[in-house]
Order: structure tokens, then C-alpha cells, then sequence
């Protein structure tokens, strides 16, 4: 082959590779274009998607799209709407808590009151015609007072006169008025092994402290508030193993007078409903001393905002009122020959 030859062949070659190379370079670009035009309407699409779920601004920062500005307002008034009937079913909830509260009378009373059985006739009745309903707390006259000076009771039915003047004076009642009566009396065991039968009560305590064992309620109520004003009578200030305290009340006291062939002092009331449990038997009665009077009082609500005022009034017109002094009138007489309990406003 001749260097002509050889000449011509490698500038075929050569015009060969270029054009190779020309050819993949466009392939590139090209390829190059389309990955970038991709991307492009990726993004457009992404931003448009975005657009859509987001706030939209104009050339007015504040403003909103139409759509967006009903979503936020069907939101802002699906929220108040929520709000306000939530409001309302507390509302409602309170009211109806409030109303069941009004309806509920909490009575502080004695335990010979409770013992004697009247509660089971009177509340009930007093119930019936006025819708309230009683939550009785049955515990010494003394106890019954506390309560009512701490304002955890609406009324008061006690007997211990001159501590319920002392409540009056204090501020803590609203109103005193008389409701009924009846007497203590002086029980003890058949053989009287003291020989009081008969006596006053002054002189029959003296000569228990001398010769036989006394049981005291020790519990602050009006029973016990009697006898120690008894004691005082007789000048007898000196109890030694003689003198039981039992703390109780007295259904639970005349048990344990019972138990141990003592004395004791008791409303009559609670005698007549339980002396048919007992051995025991009344020797010393209708002494002046021995006069039981019974008050009701409606706590004072200036004092204690939290009272219910419209139902310690209701009771107290109750019980002072014909329909309650009928009832205790004729409590008893069927069932023990007398009543247990003598109406103050009615004869």
C-alpha cells in the first residue's frame, strides 16, 4: 500500500470518531433536557398540590382564598357551637346538682328523739308535704349544737334549754321556737338496793352516790346536761368507782345500766318505747327538775351561705305548724297507753 493510501485511510478514521463523538454528545444533552424537564413538572406539580392544601396569599398579605376562608369559618363556628353546648350541659348539670341539694334538709337531733321512734312517724309525713328529704343526724343536744355552729346542719331539734339560749346569743341560730315536751325519769333495778324510790330527784341521787352505782351518758346531750345539773343540786362533786360514763346514747346506756343492776337518768319517751328490753324500773318521777322541754332551730344562713334555709323554715313551720303537733300529740297512746311527747303550740 502506498503512503497515499495510508493518508486517505486515516483521515476517514479519524472524520469516523468525530462523528461518534458528535453523536453521543447530543445523546447526553438531550438526556440531560429530559431528566430536567422531569424535574420541572415535578416541582410544578408538588407546588400546585401545595397550593391547593395551603393558605393562598395574594398581593394582600391578610387575605385568603374563598375556599380556605369558609373551612376556617365552618371550623371557628363548629368550635363555638361545640363550646356553647358544653357550657350548656355544665349549666344544666350544676342546675340539676343544685336543685337536689335544695331538696335535701340535714336535721341534727337528739338520740331520745330518734330512740323514741316519733322520727319514724314525722319525717316521713313531713316529707310527703313538702318534697324535702330528711338526712337525720342523731346525736347528743351538745353534739347536735357543734354541728350546727360549724354549719353541718340546716335545723336543730334539742333539748338543753340553756345551751340553746347560748346558741341563740352566739349568732348561730335564725330562729328558737318551742315544740314539745315531756320529763326524765329516774330508772333503776326492782330491788333498790339505794331505797330512792319515792324520794325528789335531789335526794335520790344523793343517796345513789352513797350506796349505789350510777350510769351516765358522759355524751354533752341534754340528758346528761340534766344530771349533772342534778349533781350540782345535790353538792355532789366527788365520782369515784361508783359513777360509770359510757359515752353513749341512751338506748345504749339504759342497756348498760340493765347489764349492771345501776341507776340512771332517761327521757320518758325513750323508756316507753324500750322498757320492755330491760329489767330495770322507773322509782323516781315527776319531780319540777325533772321537766324535758324540746326546741327547734333553724341555723343561721348569715353565718353559713351554704344553708339550707328554705328547709330548716319549712320544718320549723312543720313542726310547730297543726299538721306536726297533731302527729306528736297522738304519738304513743295506741301503742303505750299515753304520749311520749306533749305539744307546746297546740293543747
Amino acid at each position: 500500500m502506498n503512503k497515499k493510501n495510508k493518508f486517505l485511510i486515516y483521515i476517514l478514521s479519524a472524520a469516523l470518531v468525530l462523528t461518534m463523538l458528535s453523536a453521543l454528545s447530543c445523546s447526553k444533552t438531550a438526556g440531560s433536557d429530559l431528566n430536567n424537564a422531569s424535574t420541572a413538572e415535578a416541582q410544578t406539580t408538588a407546588a400546585a398540590e401545595t397550593t391547593e392544601a395551603a393558605p393562598q396569599t395574594t398581593d394582600n398579605p391578610g387575605a385568603t382564598t374563598a375556599p380556605q376562608t369558609t373551612a376556617a369559618a365552618e371550623t371557628t363556628i363548629a368550635a363555638q357551637t361545640t363550646t356553647a353546648a358544653e357550657t350548656t350541659v355544665a349549666a344544666e348539670t350544676t342546675t340539676a346538682i343544685a336543685k337536689v341539694e335544695e331538696k335535701e334538709l340535714i336535721l341534727a337531733s337528739t338520740t331520745s328523739t330518734d330512740d323514741s321512734g316519733l322520727f319514724d312517724v314525722l319525717l316521713p309525713d313531713f316529707e310527703k308535704a313538702t318534697g324535702y328529704k330528711v338526712k337525720l343526724i342523731a346525736v347528743g343536744s351538745g353534739e347536735a349544737m357543734k354541728l350546727g355552729e360549724r354549719g353541718e346542719a340546716d335545723v336543730l331539734l334539742v333539748h338543753s334549754r340553756k345551751a340553746e339560749d347560748k346558741f341563740m346569743a352566739d349568732g348561730f341560730g335564725l330562729i328558737r321556737k318551742d315544740v314539745m315536751h315531756n320529763d326524765f325519769v329516774v330508772v333503776g333495778p326492782p330491788e333498790d338496793r339505794a331505797g330512792i324510790k319515792g324520794k325528789s330527784v335531789v335526794d335520790a341521787f344523793l343517796a345513789i352516790s352513797d350506796s349505789g352505782i350510777f350510769v351516765s351518758r358522759s355524751d354533752k346531750s341534754g340528758t346528761n346536761t340534766k344530771e349533772l345539773a342534778i349533781w350540782d343540786k345535790a353538792g355532789v362533786s366527788s365520782k369515784t368507782d361508783w359513777y360509770i360514763e359510757t359515752g353513749q346514747g341512751m338506748g345504749e346506756t339504759l342497756t348498760i345500766a340493765n347489764e349492771m343492776l345501776a341507776y340512771t337518768l332517761t327521757d320518758r319517751a325513750t323508756w316507753l318505747a324500750m322498757e320492755k328490753n330491760f329489767s330495770l324500773e322507773i322509782l323516781v318521777e315527776g319531780d319540777a327538775l325533772l321537766l324535758n322541754p324540746y326546741g327547734v332551730i333553724a341555723v343561721n344562713r348569715s353565718k353559713y351561705p351554704n344553708i339550707n334555709n328554705k328547709g330548716a323554715m319549712a320544718f320549723v313551720d312543720y313542726i310547730t305548724g297543726k299538721q306536726g303537733q297533731e302527729l306528736i300529740k297522738n304519738y304513743g297512746i295506741k301503742e303505750y297507753g299515753q304520749p311520749l311527747f306533749y305539744p307546746d303550740v297546740i293543747k
